[in-house]
């Protein structure tokens, strides 16, 4: 053990994004929340939030690679975490580029989807969700001020997603089952994009204030997916689905919106 508050380093940061998850799936949120701001800080100080051809021209591409995939680590945690407790995300100052993030010449994928595109796929996502949901139901304001800008949101949202891989976007029973068999590990990546994308959906659609209406089927619509995507991965991956914080509680949400849209 040695001081890591101190002396952060790429070990500790990528140490404390799995403590993180483990204090998160083991319901202990608020203890997540508290280590997570912890570990925003120790990114920032590594200068992690900072494109690393700019800081650190002299590293090797493994070594700037390194630093943009443990900065995405923080930067999709914060956010989806910040999505379910409704606190102000904090990991919202960097140059990194999501582009930057290239493929290893050894890494396998099926018809375009590996770990370096589920990355670049949940980065995407994640770089709209930040501002235009965590932000405001952090401070209790409208994701949408009107129709036209839930019209816009939600295109843009839908345009991401089409341009994830097919495996990421094929989403049935049947597709899934298929992928299961080829590789567990992309069959969990494409019900966790499909989960955090539908989820959001349903954010979007089921607001309702003085200047927008619930859309209630649209709202429906989004949250079946997003729930579908739990039951499929609890049939699945049986073992596994009753210590994921994120899914389940996700599920809960997408469940309660079956009775009380909007």
């Amino acid at each position: 053990m040695f001081s890591y508050l101190g002396r952060p380093s790429m070990r500790s940061i990528q140490t404390m994004v799995l403590i993180t998850y483990f204090l998160m799936n083991d319901n202990h949120a608020s203890d997540a929340w508290a280590f997570a701001g912890i570990l925003q800080r120790q990114a920032y100080a590594l200068g992690l939030n900072r494109d690393p051809s700019i800081v650190k021209p002299d590293a090797t591409p493994f070594e700037m690679q390194e630093r943009r995939k443990a900065w995405q680590a923080v930067f999709i945690q914060d956010t989806f975490l910040s999505v379910i407790i409704k606190l102000p995300p904090t990991v919202t100052h960097t140059d990194v580029r999501v582009e930057d993030l290239v493929e290893t010449e050894d890494a396998s994928s099926v018809h375009g989807a590996s770990d370096t595109s589920f990355i670049r796929s949940m980065w995407s996502l994640a770089s709209v969700v930040q501002g235009a949901i965590c932000t405001p139901r952090s401070l209790d304001r409208p994701i949408c001020p009107n129709d036209s800008e839930r019209t816009r949101l939600t295109s843009h949202l839908q345009r991401i997603y089409k341009s994830l891989p097919l495996p990421y976007r094929t989403f049935s029973e049947n597709a899934v089952f298929n992928l299961a068999r080829r590789s567990c590990r992309l069959a969990r990546q494409t019900l966790f994009l499909t989960s955090n994308y539908y989820h959001c959906l349903m954010l979007i659609y089921g607001e309702e204030h003085e200047s927008i209406a619930c859309d209630v089927k649209a709202t429906l619509g989004a949250a079946h997916e997003a729930v579908s995507s739990f039951f499929l991965f609890h049939t699945i991956f049986d073992g596994e689905a009753g210590v994921w914080f994120h899914f389940q509680h996700r599920a809960f949400s997408e469940a309660v919106s079956f009775e009380f849209p909007g």
